[in-house]
């Protein structure tokens, strides 16, 4: 149940993780920290194109997103492992606001592999909802590929959750998720909500700054279908860390859940947005 994106193509059902990123597109813009834009837009090159290299991109949502908001013209380059995401995400190319140039085109890659090299002719370099599940290693080799250039790095957990109304199973549940977060996974040990502190300190180790802000989930009534999932996810994931939550967490799950799509489950997730290179 990641909020990330796998970057070993091979723990997800590509039809399931596609509807997920389709139901929870509308929040992760919503949470986006809009206040970082200014800052990166003047580190684009005037006058264009801007070249956009999205790592982890699934199906697009970050350039539906962000092209709109950017000036001039653009070609978006989309990395993943998942072919059939990247179909999706050339199925629904995004399109800027005043209706200057956007071309897509997409590259299977695995991202944590990727070199400075790859992104050479980057004006940006792009990715969301991706850190926690990346290792210590693989965030060292993707800060030394965007070093170079400006990067954008939307939507990483950093550990909080907070559920309205409270419940006193909700700490051990959010515990056990973030122990599951940390897991080892095929001889990787994911950073998870330890990501965003470790790519601040790897882009420091190349005289690079960030500017971090807070983005938000902050999910309602209108968001009841996604809230109903996340917390299915959410759940399902901290009885896999701690076993011994599946009694406790019987009757909880039950109770939650129905708060959930009724629309009467308060759900925040916190995350963070880092744009380094851009002071």
């Amino acid at each position: 149940m990641s909020d990330g994106y796998d970057p070993t193509g091979v723990s997800h059902d590509p039809g399931a993780f596609a509807r997920w990123l389709r139901l929870r597109e509308a929040a992760d813009a919503a949470a986006r920290a809009a206040d970082l834009l200014e800052p990166l837009r003047r580190h684009l090159p005037a006058g264009g194109p801007t070249v956009i290299h999205d790592l982890g991109a699934g199906t697009g949502s970050m350039g539906r997103w962000l092209a709109p908001r950017l000036p001039g013209p653009q070609h978006w380059v989309l990395h993943d492992r998942d072919p059939a995401l990247l179909a999706r995400a050339r199925a629904a190319p995004p399109a800027a606001a005043d209706g200057v140039p956007v071309t897509v085109e997409t590259r299977r890659a695995d991202i944590t592999r990727l070199t400075a090299a790859d992104l050479a002719d980057a004006s940006l370099v792009t990715a969301s909802a991706l850190l926690d599940m990346l290792t210590a290693d693989e965030v060292e080799r993707i800060v030394g590929a965007c070093a170079e250039r400006p990067t954008l790095l939307t939507l990483s957990v950093v550990g909080r959750v907070e559920l309205t109304p409270p419940d006193p199973l909700d700490d051990e549940v959010a515990t056990a998720f973030n122990d599951h977060q940390r897991r080892g996974v095929a001889g990787r040990t994911l950073l998870g909500p330890d990501a965003l502190d470790a790519c601040v300190a790897a882009f420091a180790r190349h005289g690079v700054s960030a500017i971090v802000r807070p983005s938000p989930w902050r999910l309602g009534p209108r968001q009841a279908d996604l809230a109903a999932d996340w917390f299915t996810g959410w759940l399902g994931a901290a009885r896999e860390q701690r076993p011994e939550l599946a009694g406790p967490a019987e009757a909880y799950g039950r109770r939650r859940l129905a708060q959930a799509r009724a629309g009467r489950l308060g759900v925040l997730v916190d995350h963070r947005d880092l744009l380094a290179g851009c002071r």
